[in-house]
């Protein structure tokens, strides 16, 4: 799902088998126009896909950021009882285990109160983190800043994730972070299900 913009975001799936359906709109203008994002349906379960906005410097980025998930969550509270996925950049560290320097960053973008408590609405409607699920240890990150080696030295974010529906749970056999593999600023995630 491309953006309008070129070069400037979008979400693709590669998949093995073709889906019932796609998906590619929220309902949110702006950010159907910005292609972030793709829900595909298969006869045994939903995915999707993700690329949710970072929320800028500025007051209204965040506030159109927590307007898109408020739609987020209505879409997904009518999967919450389905086989579903959700997977993505969700451009925000949910818990101090998630980063490398919580305390420096309690009031920055993509660790504001406001944003962790989206996680935590997500996580109400029974959606698992499927990487905590495995594993509460710190130090595991899916983003670093360009800037001041943070990547040589680990001093990252975990804003990429995968959850699952409760119904879809009991498949979920591993979750990876991939930070040995340098493609960009982030790292791949995986999700074994079955």
């Amino acid at each position: 799902n491309p953006a309008e913009k070129k070069g400037y975001s979008g979400v693709a799936v590669y998949a093995r088998k073709k889906p019932v359906s796609v998906n590619t709109k929220l309902g949110i203008k702006r950010f159907d126009k910005e292609g972030r994002f793709l829900e595909l349906k298969y006869p045994s379960f939903t995915l999707l896909n993700f690329y949710l906005p970072h929320g800028g410097r500025q007051k209204e980025n965040l506030n159109y950021k927590l307007e898109v998930y408020r739609e987020v969550l209505k879409r997904v509270e009518k999967l919450k009882n389905k086989n579903a996925i959700l997977i993505g950049d969700f451009n925000i560290a949910h818990n101090e285990v998630d980063l490398a320097r919580p305390r420096q960053n309690r009031n920055n973008i993509m660790f504001t109160p406001e944003e962790r408590k989206q996680i935590d609405l997500l996580l109400q409607l029974g959606f698992i983190d499927s990487f905590r699920h495995f594993n509460n240890e710190p130090g595991y990150y899916t983003w670093w800043p360009y800037a001041f080696n943070a990547r040589e030295r680990n001093l990252g974010w975990r804003i990429d994730y995968g959850f699952v529906s409760k119904a879809i749970s009991k498949t979920l056999r591993k979750a990876n972070i991939y930070s040995d593999i340098f493609c960009s600023d982030h790292c791949p995630i995986g999700l074994n299900l079955g």
